[in-house]
């Protein structure tokens, strides 16, 4: 299977508002940046789609490693919350749903045909594709936000 690198980031202008996210695919000498907004959305809204948006552009299986700024969607991910809510009927415990089920849908499907594993970076503190996906990020708030004008 290809190894695939990915970067992520999702942004808000308030939050709720516009919102933005930014993804980088790295293989081998390769490199893809993608990016996309919505005018009325959430940061963790974006977080999730910047990981969504990534693995729905590999079109074979592959091991991918991602690396994200959101504590949200690592945290989902690698310590099972995310199937643990799917298997509560999207309940995140007796009296709270889980949020964004809709995205976390989709990604449970990507994550089922690809071998993936989520590293946490922190957000703003010089690491260079990290600070480039929020660029990115940014960049689609303005897009959306000027579209929306």
């Amino acid at each position: 299977m290809r190894k695939i690198t990915i970067y992520t980031d999702g942004a808000c202008s308030g939050n709720p508002g516009p919102g933005g996210y930014g993804t980088i695919l790295i293989y081998g000498e390769h490199r893809k940046e993608i990016s996309g907004g919505e005018a009325q959305t959430t940061n963790n809204r974006m977080e999730i789609m910047a990981v969504i948006a990534g693995l729905e552009t590999l079109n074979q299986p592959c091991n991918v490693t991602v690396y994200s700024d959101s504590r949200y969607v690592v945290d989902a991910v690698e310590k099972g919350w995310v199937n643990r809510w799917r298997q509560n009927n999207w309940m995140r415990n007796k009296k709270e749903p889980a949020l964004n089920t809709d995205l976390w849908e989709r990604m449970l499907e990507l994550l089922a045909t690809h071998t993936v594993t989520f590293h946490w970076v922190k957000g703003h503190a010089g690491n260079q594709e990290n600070e480039r996906c929020d660029k990115l990020a940014r960049e689609a708030i303005n897009t959306v936000s000027k579209e929306q004008t």
